[in-house]
């Protein structure tokens, strides 16, 4: 069976950092884009960072972008988000999904794999 277990979540003043990791289990998914995506209470899951099979490319959200940096180290299966300069606009569940294809795509619907979710909040 296959799993993304994200960890690294909980609770941060405004102006602080995190650090979230996502460590699939069941397979290696050394060939896939991996991304993160979060979800706010009563808003839609939003796309927040992605980064290519190779960890060459990277992409984000305007929202996050000089911010958070997605990165990934392959001989560990591991995907982390390093959040800096957290807002209290980042509160939210931190998703980690694996991609159908290693290129960098922002749509839900490329992604197979998806973990159960880690919470952030960030207080004013």
């Amino acid at each position: 069976q296959v799993q993304l277990v994200e960890s690294g979540g909980g609770l941060v003043q405004a102006g602080g950092s995190l650090r979230l990791s996502c460590a699939p289990s069941g397979r290696t998914f050394s060939s896939s884009a991996m991304g993160w995506f979060r979800q706010a209470p009563g808003k839609e899951q939003d796309f927040v960072a992605v980064i290519s099979w190779s960890g060459g490319s990277t992409y984000y959200a305007d929202s996050v972008k000089g911010r958070f940096t997605i990165s990934r180290d392959n001989a560990k299966n591991t995907v982390y988000l390093q959040m800096n300069s957290l807002k209290p606009e980042d509160t939210a569940v931190y998703y980690c999904a694996a991609g159908r294809y290693g290129a960098l795509t922002t749509r839900v619907n490329d992604y197979d794999y998806w973990g159960q979710g880690t919470q952030v909040t960030v207080s004013s």
